[in-house]
């Protein structure tokens, strides 16, 4: 009967052990080859804690001054923008008191010798400044609404008084205007003051 065989053993000189045992201890491995970050999860290099405060504490100061140097800028485009509106503003109301100039100048010298002038005389020249005066406001966008016979609408019209309508299709149409509305470039500015035509006799 054979014996077993023995177990393999170290080899005579013992190389390959002793160099399995240096390649695995890290007091064996050179100063020069050790990483400067340690190592985090998955063996990735983690920076020490205070050189990642620092960085941290610099990209914060970045991102404030940004912060405050957009929140400036905007700041001033702002103010900008409205003195530019404002200034704007003033010089187009300027151009409208710069028409309306000659009106005045028609509407003194029409005090000044309307004691002298006839009555028929007074109220021809007193006509002409008018329509000259509503010509400059209609030029510089003013458009008067006077709705007589057009349906009552409550948006543009303001009704005051109600009368029965002279026939039924003439319901709730706008009779007469007692004061005239005004929109500006569009917008209104004021309702027209009328009377409605009404079967309830009231608006």
């Amino acid at each position: 009967m054979s014996e077993p065989a023995a177990p393999a053993g170290p080899s005579a000189d013992g190389a390959d052990i002793a160099s399995t045992d240096m390649s695995q201890d890290p007091s064996s491995r050179d100063e020069d080859t050790q990483p400067i970050f340690g190592e985090g999860r998955g063996g990735l290099p983690v920076e020490p804690s205070e050189e990642a405060v620092r960085r941290l504490e610099s990209q914060l100061d970045e991102a404030r001054e940004r912060h405050l140097r957009l929140a400036a800028e905007y700041d001033n485009f702002r103010k900008r923008n409205a003195r530019e509106r404002s200034e704007m503003a003033d010089r187009a109301q300027a151009a409208l008191v710069t028409r309306l100039l000659d009106v005045l100048d028609d509407m003194d010298r029409l005090g000044a010798d309307g004691g002298g002038a006839s009555p028929e005389t007074f109220r021809h020249a007193f006509s002409l400044v008018d329509k000259k005066l509503h010509k400059e406001l209609e030029t510089a966008g003013l458009e008067p609404i006077d709705p007589v016979g057009e349906v009552f609408d409550p948006s543009v019209h303001e009704a005051v008084s109600a009368v029965p309508p002279p026939s039924p299709e003439q319901d709730h149409r706008v009779s007469a205007t007692f004061q005239a509305g005004y929109r500006f470039k569009g917008t209104l500015v004021r309702p027209a003051r009328v009377q409605v035509y009404s079967e309830q006799g009231q608006a």
